[in-house]
């Protein structure tokens, strides 16, 4: 990251009305390292790095009159907490997805209630204060059957250390998740502290489904913005290809880019729905800009985000899950999702209750909200 945005040690970086400064160290690893395409074995290797050198980064400022009053840990650095423990300092937990998502993986740690197993794999979830949770929509690394289990057991690293942090600081707002928030806090102290600076999130779809898609927005008709991100190199993915003729087909009606600022395009008076994976920071600045989704999960938390739009938030429509082994949605139902969220009386009802939430966003990080309360006590304690 340093490297990337040109970021020097110990270099203060203006950020908003403040300043932050950054610091690194050294993974141990070479850059062309085959290993660092294994996050399993990379995780380790950052413990095994990062503990001695940010507890002598640590002692550093302690030297120069500049004390680390806090450390924070995410689920890539869950032993951060062991540092500050032996260096008797306090620390906190960053949580980035909802809290909902936290006390899925709260509960399944702690074996409070059953979750799909491998001789089990479809029962559904009921976790307290929160709607039933099918079995595909549980969030998916908890799912016997996720080829990411190393990403689950990276996410439970900061639920086996939890009695560390003083604090978790979460990035949604009271208002939003109100029940579960106040359920979870009888086992944390949680803070809410969302919307924060969030980034755009594109992940990686399947040719068939663009195909889908594709021909959904010929046979509606309607205009369209269309963020076709390339698949990473180290994934070994082909570019996505459009069906042939679509470009000439849509004419002015649709414009496809590879990258766009997501924030500017949701904010624009034009935008009637956004259609998103529903990672959780694209569905905060969805809400925070008051506009409806059409949600279309694939993995980790964005199955149990979805739920929550469409039944809770009342913001969403859920896309189908999909037919076949493949779990392709056809261009109909796909289209019938855009109408739907674009023209009629359920268009006005979502654009309705996002904007009611856009609201809540704007009074949580406004001074003396309640994100706003709860950064201000957590900086004081």
């Amino acid at each position: 990251m340093a490297k990337a945005n040109n970021i020097t040690d110990d270099q203060l970086i203006p950020v908003g009305d403040g300043f932050l400064r950054f610091e690194s160290f050294q993974d141990g690893w070479d850059d062309d390292d085959p290993r660092r395409a294994h996050l399993d074995q990379y995780m380790h290797q950052l413990e095994l790095a990062g503990k001695p050198a940010i507890s002598a980064m640590i002692k550093r400022y302690v030297e120069q009159n500049r004390p680390v009053s806090c450390l924070i840990n995410n689920p890539y650095i869950p032993w951060a907490s062991d540092v500050a423990e032996s260096l008797g300092i306090p620390s906190a937990m960053l949580w980035v997805q909802s809290c909902a998502c936290f006390a899925a993986y709260y509960h399944y740690n702690h074996g409070l209630v059953p979750f799909p197993t491998e001789t089990d794999p479809e029962i559904d979830v009921q976790l307290p204060s929160m709607p039933l949770l099918k079995h595909d929509e549980v969030p998916s690394y908890l799912r016997p059957s996720t080829p990411f289990a190393f990403l689950r057991t990276a996410i439970l690293g900061q639920f086996k250390k939890l009695d560390k942090p003083f604090c978790v600081l979460i990035d949604t707002f009271q208002e939003l998740e109100p029940e579960i928030v106040e359920y979870m806090s009888k086992f944390c102290l949680i803070k809410t502290v969302g919307p924060l600076v969030k980034y755009p999130e594109v992940p990686n779809s399947t040719i068939q489904q663009v195909d889908e898609i594709a021909k959904a927005l010929l046979a509606t008709g309607i205009s369209f913005l269309w963020v076709m991100k390339p698949p990473a190199k180290e994934f070994g993915l082909p570019f996505h290809t459009l069906p042939e003729g679509f470009l000439e087909k849509v004419g002015d009606n649709g414009k496809i880019l590879l990258w766009s600022p997501q924030v500017k395009v949701l904010t624009h008076p034009s935008i009637s729905c956004f259609m998103s994976h529903c990672g959780w920071n694209s569905v905060l600045e969805t809400l925070s800009c008051g506009v409806p989704i059409i949600a279309f999960p694939q993995w980790g938390d964005q199955v149990t985000n979805a739920v929550y739009l469409v039944d809770v938030f009342k913001t969403g429509l859920r896309m189908g899950r999909g037919k076949g082994k493949k779990g392709i949605t056809p261009k109909e139902e796909v289209a019938k999702c855009f109408v739907e969220a674009t023209l009629g009386l359920k268009a006005k009802d979502l654009k309705s209750n996002a904007l009611k939430w856009k609201l809540a966003a704007e009074e949580a990080i406004a001074d003396g909200g309640s994100s706003d309360r709860n950064m201000q006590t957590f900086i004081d304690e």
